[in-house]
């Protein structure tokens, strides 16, 4: 890797392109940033709290940065406690200012659980982002708010942000439903604002269609159950539906955030395209993120995969062969399988992915564009993409979209004997500051 960069991935620190040279040989060892999804989930949650709660391994990175600045906004105490955690001051459900703007940049696992949360909080909030935000759905969520009896404006596009609330009464309706094929956010949002404002006999939560990305909904009640809130599975497999009764959140004191484990998909991809072994600490078999799934995948692949309770551990094994997949349930890990997928033998094709389309940005158009560019054969459709990799990988000038998945994902194509070069590295700040140094550190350039 050349050119000069920086870890905290702030403005004007981040070279306009970032030169990936070609490297063959990876090993080490690497402790995860904290889980995004998790550390968003855990500071609304300890905010909702009646009691003080201490987070470690708390991400510092744009996406939670949005998500503190939204709370102190709201009146809720965040600081850091000098020791690495993070002490977030609950409101026992009830936040004190009740008029507030908020930015919230890019961060869905922002913007629509605290669109849940406040739907019902007594105040005027307005819920704003940057363009793209502007353009992720966030109707379905809506709608069943709406149902419920919150009042809520779509600003500009109907379905979409900046969304205006004003103060509703507390809902008679004791049930609610809500698409789940979009987003698994949406129904993460609506549990966890439920409890506060659940009518006395609860509220049934019906998820209408499929669900995708379903270990995201199981790991959003098991924090909800950390923080003393039960939340009741009916309905069945087909037809899954939620009751939440009216409880109260109550600090567990403190509260380990584990490391991130859709991140940990780069670095164990890393093991099995150069060498290894490379072991990621943070995550594991007891993990809560669906993501430790991609390990599983990358085996299937032709990878050596080793696990422990909180790490994971990944070598080359006799060579990697293409596979069928179907990854409703680690939407962002499957990107990187992707790019392995360009050094696999056989096509691979991974199906599951209609999600990828409403992220950071159209993630299915634009891997097919960036993996074409390096020398993959590619084709795709509505929710899959299949990729067959190419004699010799191309050095290529990789876009990225602003989207710190697709500059992340693509860096790893380098194994392939031929630079990349990554456009706008720093959107890796979103959920990874210090990707590109942490990569350098594990690679040994080609000769």
């Amino acid at each position: 890797m050349s050119g000069p960069r920086r870890a905290t991935g702030a403005a004007g620190e981040w070279p306009a392109e970032l030169r990936i040279a070609p490297f063959t040989r990876a090993t080490g060892t690497l402790r995860l940033p904290g889980s995004k999804s998790m550390s968003n989930r855990a500071l609304l949650l300890a905010a909702l709290a009646r009691g003080t709660t201490a987070l470690s391994g708390l991400l510092d990175a744009d996406d939670t940065r949005r998500m503190r600045e939204a709370l102190a906004a709201l009146g809720v105490a965040v600081r850091e406690a000098g020791d690495g955690q993070v002490l977030v001051e609950g409101c026992a459900g009830h936040f004190p200012v009740r008029e507030a703007g908020l930015f919230l940049g890019n961060a869905g696992t922002a913007m629509r659980p605290l669109a849940a949360a406040l739907a019902f909080a007594g105040g005027h909030y307005r819920l704003d982002g940057v363009a793209r935000m502007r353009e992720r759905p966030i109707g379905d969520l809506v709608d069943a708010l709406r149902a419920l009896g919150a009042d809520i404006t779509c600003e500009e596009n109907e379905g979409y942000p900046p969304l205006r609330i004003a103060p509703a009464q507390a809902p008679a309706r004791d049930r609610v439903a809500v698409r789940g094929s979009v987003s698994s956010q949406f129904l993460s949002g609506l549990l966890m604002a439920a409890p506060c404002f659940a009518p006395p006999g609860g509220v049934r939560i019906e998820v209408a269609g499929e669900l995708i990305s379903r270990p995201y909904v199981a790991m959003t009640a098991a924090m909800m159950r950390d923080f003393g809130v039960t939340v009741a599975e009916e309905g069945d497999a087909a037809a899954p539906a939620f009751r939440v009764a009216p409880q109260e959140y109550v600090s567990p004191g403190h509260y380990d955030i584990e490391g991130d484990a859709s991140g940990a998909s780069y670095f164990l991809a890393l093991g099995a395209l150069a060498g290894g072994p490379v072991r990621v600490l943070g995550a594991g078999s007891r993990s809560l993120q669906g993501d430790v799934g991609f390990a599983r995948e990358l085996a299937r692949m032709g990878a050596k995969i080793d696990m422990g309770p909180d790490w994971i551990e990944a070598s080359a094994g006799a060579g990697l062969h293409g596979i069928e997949v179907d990854a409703t349930a680690i939407p962002d890990a499957a990107m990187t399988l992707a790019v392995v997928a360009m050094f696999a033998r056989g096509a691979t094709r991974i199906g599951g992915i209609g999600s990828w389309r409403v992220k950071e940005t159209d993630r299915i158009d634009a891997m097919a564009a960036e993996l074409t560019r390096a020398g993959a054969r590619v084709q795709s459709g509505p929710d899959w993409i299949s990729i067959e990799g190419p004699e010799h990988v191309r050095e290529a000038r990789i876009h990225t979209y602003d989207d710190h998945r697709m500059a992340m994902c693509l860096a790893l194509a380098a194994a392939g004997g031929a630079p990349m070069h990554i456009l706008d590295p720093g959107c890796v700040a979103k959920t990874f500051p210090a990707y590109f140094d942490e990569l350098a550190r594990l690679c040994a350039p080609a000769p």
